[in-house]
């Protein structure tokens, strides 16, 4: 059978996206693995190669399955229609983050499956049944359409995440080089764990692992490894630090095996502040780039997403990761609730930090959180294009023009001039030009986006 997989882009009204980073998919690359011995697999990343028209007349496949995030909603809608429309009798087959926590959103006459939690078994026995020409209900992990309703068959969380194949990276080979985050391009991807043992508000990723943080055994990771071929290297972990023992291990095999990349990982500010001697051997193995959730500037701000670090966990991690030369990637939220003065504290915060980068998320109650429960009668729009992190979904205390003013002021001038400067100097020279004009249109895009609230 033929197999097309996609990779889904973004709605033109989102803010984001490939704007900012492109990371390899991932999660289709498991998909391929899981079908390739017996199948025909293409991979297309809409976010590079952009007609699905063309590739549908060339390739002509059986079955077609997306993978989306809350903001592709709309898209992958769009998507499944011109699929079906090309041939009514394609399968077509949605997963992914939201159609595990909102399966009913992908209910559609365009969409013949969808698969919730770990696609990879699920999809390899949509195929064979398909080959087979039997029914598609009744797969564990799956649900479809009857009579109107939408009829699921529970998954159970994978807890053996070495059972799975190595993603497929030979289906991405065309598009490799341009798999990047900021200078860190060409940027491969690896999972070595899954979940998280904390509890916040705002994210669903534990509750889609079942409350548990599963882990890959660190020979397996050091062989897939071993495997790539990109000098940049991106876990794609929920958490990745979590498990200091197991890090460690991981780090030793690593330099065992003469392996040399360059890591991105991520890492919360109180493992970070714990483990001073795990970051300095991770150094040495080649770790470059720290992305820390420090969220907010005060407790009280952390407490009210139920983040169990402080503020104090913060800012030590900083200076940890400051003193050992790795780079911080310090990503905050703002709460649409922020007043003139809560701005002024948080740039005056993030100065006083002496950061090279920050990005700053509006606080997104995304379907699936604890968050998205306890506020969704107050959330002002429906539209998931606008579910961007950068889009408000709640009413802000400030009229909405003057916290984009302030939100705008924050992106600019929460790191000194001559620190966003001095962070050109890592990207090759050819990326500087365009990198500075999708910063101009971002902040042009700020300027005017309290217009498209109509207040």
């Amino acid at each position: 059978m033929k197999v097309l997989l996609i990779q889904p882009p973004k709605s033109p009204r989102t803010i984001g996206g490939e704007d900012v980073f492109i990371y390899e998919p991932l999660a289709l690359e498991y998909l391929a693995a899981g079908v390739k011995e017996d199948h025909d697999i293409r991979i297309l990343d809409m976010r590079l190669e952009k007609d699905l028209g063309q590739v549908l007349g060339e390739f002509g496949p059986d079955i077609v399955g997306i993978t989306a995030y809350t903001v592709h909603v709309n898209v992958v809608w769009n998507l499944f229609e011109q699929i079906k429309r090309w041939n009514p009798s394609t399968c077509t087959v949605v997963g992914g983050h939201h159609a595990t926590v909102m399966p009913m959103d992908f209910v559609s006459p365009f969409i013949d499956v969808i698969v919730t939690g770990e696609g990879v078994s699920p999809f390899k026995e949509i195929v064979k049944r398909l080959e087979r020409r039997e029914k598609l209900d009744g797969i564990p992990g799956t649900a479809v359409t009857a009579n109107g309703r939408l009829v699921s068959t529970p998954y159970e969380p994978d807890s053996d995440l070495d059972a799975f194949p190595f993603p497929d990276r030979t289906l991405t080979a065309r598009y490799r080089g341009k798999y990047y985050s900021e200078w860190m391009k060409p940027l491969a991807s690896i999972r070595t764990s899954k979940g998280c043992p904390y509890r916040c508000t705002f994210c669903a990723e534990w509750k889609i692992a079942g409350g548990h943080y599963l882990k890959r055994k660190p020979r397996r990771v050091v062989e897939e490894l071993g495997e790539i071929g990109e000098e940049y290297v991106f876990f794609a972990d929920d958490e990745s630090l979590v498990d200091a023992p197991r890090m460690s291990e991981l780090a030793r095999r690593i330099k065992e095996a003469g392996i040399r990349k360059r890591y991105f990982l991520y890492g919360r500010s109180d493992t970070i502040a714990r483990n001073p001697r795990l970051l300095d051997t991770w150094r040495d193995v080649g770790l470059e780039r720290v992305f820390i959730g420090l969220e907010f500037f005060r407790d009280e701000d952390l407490a009210y997403v139920g983040k169990s670090s402080t503020a104090s966990d913060n800012e030590r991690a900083v200076r940890m990761l400051q003193d050992l030369g790795i780079d911080v990637y310090a990503s905050f939220i703002v709460r649409p609730d922020f007043s003139h003065a809560d701005f002024f504290s948080f740039r005056q915060y993030c100065r006083d930090l002496g950061l090279n980068y920050a990005s700053f998320a509006v606080l997104t109650p995304l379907p699936g959180t604890d968050l998205y429960e306890e506020v969704r009668d107050q959330i002002v729009t429906r539209n998931y294009d606008d579910f961007d992190f950068i889009h408000t979904l709640l009413p802000t205390a400030l009229p909405i023009k003057e916290f984009y003013r302030e939100y705008r002021q924050l992106f600019m001038h929460a790191i000194p001039m001559r620190r966003q400067i001095s962070q050109l100097k890592k990207y090759a020279l050819r990326d500087i030009p365009g990198t500075i004009l999708k910063g101009r249109r971002f902040y042009d895009r700020l300027a005017t986006i309290h217009l498209e609230y109509g207040r």
